[in-house]
């Protein structure tokens, strides 16, 4: 009885030690990825008041992770049994991507200047309504790029067992979660940091300035996220679409394969806006 106990703890610390390196190789397959969520997470976790930004972001990242229970059991079911599920998916995704990515330079570019009725009309809004939709539209961008982190690290393994499977793909998407939003924390949490360094150092000498340094830091760390989290949406969608479907896959081959993806995600997401606000207009011209 003591033996087959110890072959079971043989057995656990074999699988232990696979999944290990699975997970070690997946981690590294999705850096590109993280990187860019990290980037679009980070840019819509940011604009709140500053007594909301931890509730917020703990919002968003229980968002994440119920993303996550959902996505990974069904991706494993849909690489056992219908692989061409996972791939359907993944373009799904891509149009949203590149529709959110493209919309945002439109909406910069030309409705920047608001009517005064306008903006009186959005300062007499709810704000707990508008800080949850801006929740909505977090988790609703992180589920699109879990879908992505999630058959990522499948790839990886997909030679490996089930259970092996199962097991790396919930390690990589549990430290994606912890990971990024961690990271965000620190960035969004950045000029309390550098208030309260000048408040004990009584605004003199290196921590003051260092203070100062995060407090001065933070709103060009926000518009460079800003702008970094709209390229990542379009580069995302632009590598999913040139990776997932065979035509875009041979497409200008010439060219670096970044500028290629960010001219795929921009000429897809202009297509996206362009049927979606034709589409809105149709409605609203039946409805009148």
């Amino acid at each position: 009885m003591a033996s087959g106990f110890f072959a079971i703890l043989d057995d656990i610390g074999a699988l232990m030690d696979d999944v290990a390196m699975t997970a070690k190789v997946a981690a590294r397959k999705t850096t590109g990825i993280l990187g860019d969520d990290l980037a679009v997470n980070a840019e819509k976790a940011t604009g709140f008041l500053s007594s909301r930004e931890l509730p917020v972001l703990w919002a968003i990242t229980k968002g994440s992770l119920v993303n996550k229970l959902i996505i990974v059991p069904i991706a494993l079911l849909l690489s056992v049994f219908f692989p061409l599920g996972v791939k359907i998916a993944l373009v799904l995704g891509g149009f949203y991507l590149a529709y959110e990515g493209v919309e945002k330079i439109i909406e910069y570019l030309f409705h920047r200047s608001k009517a005064a009725h306008q903006v009186i009309k959005e300062s007499e809004q709810n704000d707990t309504d508008a800080e949850k939709a801006k929740i909505k539209s977090a988790i609703t961008t992180d589920f699109i790029l879990s879908i992505e982190i999630v058959i990522i690290a499948l790839g990886s393994v997909t030679e490996k067992s089930l259970a092996i499977q199962g097991i790396t793909v919930s390690v990589v998407a549990f430290l994606a979660t912890i990971g990024v939003y961690g990271i965000v924390a620190i960035i969004v949490r950045m000029d309390d940091a550098g208030y309260k360094l000048i408040k004990h150092s009584h605004n003199k000498g290196f921590f003051s300035a260092v203070g100062g340094l995060l407090v001065k830091s933070l709103p060009v760390i926000i518009k460079l996220l800003s702008v970094v989290g709209t390229i990542a949406l379009i580069l995302v969608s632009g590598g999913i679409f040139a990776h997932n479907i065979e035509y875009l896959h041979h497409l200008l081959p010439n060219l670096p394969s970044m500028i290629r993806e960010l001219m795929i995600g921009l000429v897809v997401g202009l297509i996206m806006v362009a049927l979606l606000t034709g589409g809105r207009k149709i409605l609203s011209s039946f409805k009148k």
